[in-house]
């Protein structure tokens, strides 16, 4: 068997269900944390602006250093949930050799408070990875607290990614993307960028037999105020992670599948440079992330009777009601034409796209359908 085929039986007999869809707080993981067996070692690392607690957890005794961390935007969870994937896999003795090789320290969720409000930024309103420089947040400081006093040889910046993506100039959703930050003004390639870079080639050879296409590298900016940058400054290899969108899966539970195996890949790369291939090279060969996605496309629709056709372009809103995300449809424009793919594209034919009153469709309309020709249209993905 080869190995993606190999992780995903592993995932699939270690994946953690009592971690599900998009909400996930430290109510969710603190039972989780209590009842890691004693090779985890568990501490509070710190406190949030609402003195919600930062946890970190610590595995393994070998010579290798990774410091991983996630929710650092409190509402991109599906990382996390890969992490206690994981969690359970080396709990249950199926990945012993990262025991053996490695010192794994790990926050899984930075930003408690973000994450209890479902939203990107910290109770102050800041984006975390935008605070490396001032360090002004609590959870920046732990952070950088937990950086120093560990001494990572290497650090995975753990994300989420918005629909929005595809990878490159094709209809294929961004299902994961990359990136080997710089860490210089001139985006030198280093010696710490081509190790991050041929980490991601390693990833990618494996996923791209489950997602093929799916896979972009998010644009190479500096920007000394992100973490990941900063880090990969100081000379210490680092990559940033995000997970994205897989066809009708916007509770992402198929997403933290192939996150799971990119993480274990890029640990296994780690582990023997030699055995896992992956040259830095080929990194310019995987796609850039572009914005050419939306949720819903209606293309060829009539506004009114016997009126013009239009393209109306739906976008999601995540919307935290009664502790679950619910996704609520909103016209973004309504144009005579557009090159936006949709998620879920429909072909109209003509017909009369009404709204749920039989009222004329604007930007900003919100609601849960539509009537296309006098039947109603759920506007709500299948499984959210």
């Amino acid at each position: 068997m080869n190995k993606g085929k190999a992780l995903i039986e592993l995932f699939l007999r270690h994946k953690q269900n009592d971690l599900q869809h998009r909400y996930i707080t430290n109510s969710h993981i603190e039972p989780l944390l209590n009842n890691l067996p004693g090779t985890f070692k568990v501490d509070q690392i710190g406190s949030s602006v609402e003195n919600r607690s930062i946890y970190s957890v610590k595995i393994g005794h070998g010579p290798k250093k990774v410091l991983m961390w996630s929710q650092m935007h409190g509402n991109e969870s599906t990382t996390t949930k890969a992490l206690f994937d994981m969690f359970q896999s080396i709990s249950k003795g199926d990945l012993n050799s990262i025991i053996d090789n490695f010192q794994l320290l790990i926050i899984p969720i930075l930003n408690p408070d973000g994450a209890f409000a479902y939203s990107r930024h910290n109770a102050n309103d800041i984006d975390l990875n935008r605070d490396a420089i001032n360090q002004s947040e609590p959870e920046m400081q732990a952070l950088m607290r937990a950086y120093h006093d560990f001494k990572p040889d290497f650090c995975f910046n753990l994300h989420g990614q918005r629909t929005i993506f595809s990878a490159g100039n094709y209809k294929k959703p961004a299902t994961l993307s990359f990136l080997a930050p710089a860490q210089d003004e001139a985006c030198s390639l280093t010696e710490t960028r081509k190790t991050a870079m041929s980490i991601i080639v390693a990833i990618q050879g494996v996923l791209q037999e489950f997602i093929p296409g799916q896979i972009g590298i998010y644009d190479d900016s500096f920007n000394l105020n992100c973490v990941g940058d900063t880090f990969q400054s100081h000379n210490v290899p680092t990559i940033l992670f995000e997970a994205g969108h897989y066809e009708n899966d916007y509770s992402r539970e198929e997403v933290r599948k192939f996150m799971y195996i990119a993480i274990l890949i890029a640990l296994f790369k780690i582990e023997d440079f030699e055995l896992i291939p992956g040259s830095f090279e080929d990194y310019t060969e995987i796609p850039q992330n572009q914005k050419l996605f939306n949720d819903i496309v209606l293309r060829d629709a009539r506004l009114e009777e016997n009126g013009d056709l239009f393209d109306i372009v739906f976008q999601y809103e995540e919307v935290l009601r009664n502790n679950f995300v619910q996704f609520i449809p909103i016209i973004e424009k309504i144009k005579s034409s557009t090159t936006q793919f949709g998620h879920n594209d429909i072909d109209c034919k003509g017909k009369l796209v009404v709204g749920t009153n039989k009222e004329k469709l604007h930007t900003g309309y919100q609601e849960k359908a539509v009537y296309l020709n006098n039947e109603l249209f759920s506007l709500i993905p299948d499984k959210s």
